[in-house]
């Protein structure tokens, strides 16, 4: 089972779209942080393209708690998020914050005039959204192409570029990061102590040389 989390307009085939929007190809009208329809270790792949960010980074933890929970072990998460260093690098280059006001705040006005406007809440690194996914049970924290995932004629936020479209010239603005689910708690939990370990041991070194 593949599961296409905040498709929006968007209905590649193969998968089973999840979103809040009203569109026929919509399979569960719902929000993309609750999959309690499906089963525990259930899906092969979850597919969230510029989605992950109208959470809190606060959020991000139950959220991708609720996704690993359905994905098998070794199952895989595609992210995309909008790229923290791609605008960065964009801005130095063109200067112009006209350019980055959609990405930046994501604003998404639902076809369903009850339903209230949707802004981003957070943003990403490779760093940081690498330390989120490995603090919550996955592992393999990689980028990939969207050219090696998107078929032919399919288009999504994944392949963001500043100025809008111009993919041979422009700037990628888009943090695309696959993970695999670990299949060990036990793992994960060691994993996150060292880090925990190492993360203390390093801020002690800092201290010891002001005493």
């Amino acid at each position: 089972m593949k599961l296409h989390l905040g498709c929006g307009k968007r209905d590649f085939p193969g998968f089973i779209n999840v979103d809040l929007a009203d569109y026929p190809h919509i399979n569960y009208r719902r929000s993309v942080d609750d999959l309690s329809i499906f089963e525990d270790n259930s899906a092969d792949l979850i597919y969230a393209s510029h989605v992950l960010e109208y959470f809190s980074l606060e959020d991000a933890e139950r959220v991708l708690t609720e996704w690993r929970r359905v994905l098998k072990p070794g199952g895989i998460l595609k992210l995309a998020v909008p790229d923290f260093g791609g605008l960065a690098r964009a801005y130095q280059k063109f200067e112009d914050v006209g350019l980055f006001q959609g990405i930046i705040y994501g604003l998404i006005k639902p076809n369903n005039i009850q339903d209230q406007p949707l802004f981003h809440k957070t943003i990403y690194d490779f760093r940081l959204l690498q330390k989120v996914l490995e603090e919550n049970g996955f592992t393999n924290v990689k980028t990939y192409n969207w050219q090696d995932f998107l078929e032919s004629g399919q288009e999504d936020h994944s392949m963001a570029y500043i100025p809008s479209r111009d993919y041979e010239n422009g700037i990628l603005v888009s943090l695309n990061i696959q993970a695999e689910k670990s299949g060990s708690l036990l793992n994960i939990t060691s994993q996150i102590k060292h880090k925990s370990i190492k993360y203390a041991k390093r801020a002690f070194n800092k201290i010891r040389k002001f005493i």
